[in-house]
């Protein structure tokens, strides 16, 4: 496995790579501290990439911009200190797979980083209550999603459907997804086999009309919002 970590501060750089160095034995890392040594040392046989948004060099997220357009098939995760909801939604619509905030603690980090090596999107919860009803990294709302959001909407898609159909379970299953962890982690803190999450996932995907676990993460602020009121 080929990870780059790109940040201006040295000690950021070895905490992550630290941290990352217990996904698999042999890591190659690949250390970039400016937006010049980011360009350098990105190529197209990366397994991911983590990119701070405030770097030398930095215009914004041109860079990101840049490297997504350079190496469209590495998978790019944001580790930043920014926690502005607008700025992690502009980091997702281009593309990125992931927008972690520093504070978030290591296990998150790592967690998030899983969930975008096995094809998932990492969404930081903070984001989910300042995002547009069923819109998230792109994904298109499902029939019915935004008046599900709003509490509204008919049929199969109102929120009083939903608190019937899953069971307590299934919530636990969908608030643990929610912060981006990886079926075994799920599993793991419920006390069940990954394989018993799998199968909660797939009848919590069927319940919320969604097809992957992106979408459910988006009906399950809702889902949220509706066990508050």
């Amino acid at each position: 496995m080929k990870i780059l970590i790109a940040d201006d501060h040295r000690l950021v750089i070895e905490a992550v790579k630290a941290k990352l160095s217990e996904l698999a034995p042999g890591i190659e890392f690949v250390l970039a501290m400016s937006v010049d040594e980011l360009l350098a040392g990105a190529t197209d046989d990366l397994d991911l990439a983590l990119i701070d948004l405030n770097m030398p060099g930095a215009d914004g997220q041109a860079h990101i911009d840049e490297i997504r357009h350079r190496h469209p098939a590495v998978p790019v995760i944001v580790l930043s200190g920014y926690e502005d909801p607008a700025i992690m939604r502009s980091a997702l619509e281009r593309g990125v797979l992931g927008f972690i905030p520093k504070a978030y603690s290591p296990e998150v980090m790592l967690s998030a980083v899983r969930l975008v090596l096995a094809g998932g999107v990492y969404v930081p919860p903070m984001m989910l209550t300042a995002l547009p009803p069923g819109i998230v990294a792109g994904v298109a709302p499902q029939p019915g999603a935004e008046a599900m959001a709003r509490g509204g909407g008919s049929g199969n898609q109102t929120l009083e459907h939903l608190r019937s159909v899953l069971t307590e379970r299934q919530v636990e299953v969908l608030q643990l997804l929610s912060q981006g962890k990886p079926n075994k982690l799920i599993g793991r803190s419920l006390g069940i086999s990954e394989g018993t999450v799998k199968i909660h996932l797939a009848a919590i995907f069927r319940a919320l009309n969604v097809r992957n676990r992106t979408e459910a993460v988006v009906a399950a602020q809702a889902l949220t919002e509706a066990q508050q009121a």
